[in-house]
């Protein structure tokens, strides 16, 4: 099992962190162009809610989020990663300033973009592909599921298959794909997930990152959690279908991550997630050991 902490230690010679940014982006599924609501999980903060103030610039957000690491990333480097909203949606020349921005500071060893398959034009790909050639490149698309049954209930907004044309272009052009998955899904089984799985592994993503379903206050996924519409996975449930998963990811595949913590703030369940530490410690005994 490659993990990112070892891949990104190989590769740049010292510990890296990542930098959580805010370029000020939305969505098109949030400004009309295929939805208003967002897909049924999103917060309102668009998933960027560890994300650096947009007020900022990204020089600032930059040197805020290092501060916040300093003490556990002493003369280590730092990945740039917007994180929030759709990373690609906007106009190519704003991309491009602050894309530039961020890989032009002296601690940053690669830019990293989250963002849809379909937000993905030709001109943003020649923008990635020159920025490839200064900086490594990551751009992680939000898949989720590769069952279309569960796209539809999430507000994903494109069929499977704008998937595979963006991870093709992406690899034509040397650019490095991580595929986002959830866990927990209403309605899908172990044997579902790791469906996705394989998909994607087959697929050539380079990376993936795996991320039990949270239920997060003022989305229309709490409604129907409060409604007793959906239910979500116990801890032991959960772990369960993790190690299936793991299973079924080739050695080559850099895993990203294998869970993800959602903002306690606004987490409505599963609750027991909110353990952190105790999560990520039955990770280290139970998978990575």
């Amino acid at each position: 099992m490659l993990t990112l902490n070892e891949y990104l230690k190989d590769r740049f010679g010292c510990k890296v962190y990542k930098i959580s940014l805010n370029g000020g982006f939305t969505c098109p599924t949030r400004d009309g162009t295929i939805d208003t609501r967002g897909c049924i999980f999103c917060s309102a903060g668009g998933s960027g809610e560890f994300a650096a103030d947009r007020r900022l610039s990204i020089t600032e957000q930059i040197e805020q989020g290092k501060k916040l690491v300093e003490k556990k990333n002493r003369n280590g480097k730092y990945i740039a990663y917007f994180q929030a909203y759709t990373g690609t949606y906007a106009p190519v020349s704003k991309l491009r300033s602050l894309y530039e921005e961020a890989v032009s500071h002296p601690d940053i060893v690669a830019l990293s973009v989250a963002t849809r398959p379909d937000c993905l034009p030709e001109e943003v790909l020649q923008l990635l592909s020159e920025l490839n050639r200064v900086k490594p490149v990551f751009v992680e698309l939000g898949l989720q599921t590769i069952h279309e049954r569960s796209a539809e209930y999430i507000r994903r907004g494109y069929p499977l298959s704008v998937y595979d044309e963006a991870v093709r272009e992406l690899r034509r052009r040397n650019i490095e794909v991580i595929t986002h998955l959830i866990i927990g899904l209403p309605g899908e089984s172990r044997e579902d997930i790791c469906e996705s799985v394989r998909y994607v592994c087959d697929g050539r993503t380079d990376g993936i990152k795996l991320q039990l379903l949270h239920v997060l206050k003022g989305t229309d996924l709490e409604r129907e959690y409060r409604e007793g519409r959906i239910s979500v996975l116990t801890e032991d449930e959960y772990f369960d279908i993790l190690k299936a998963c793991v299973r079924c990811i080739p050695e080559n595949v850099i895993i990203h991550r294998l869970t993800g913590d959602g903002d306690k703030r606004i987490l409505a369940a599963p609750l027991w997630s909110a353990d952190k530490k105790h999560v990520i410690n039955r990770i280290n005994r139970e998978i990575r050991s």
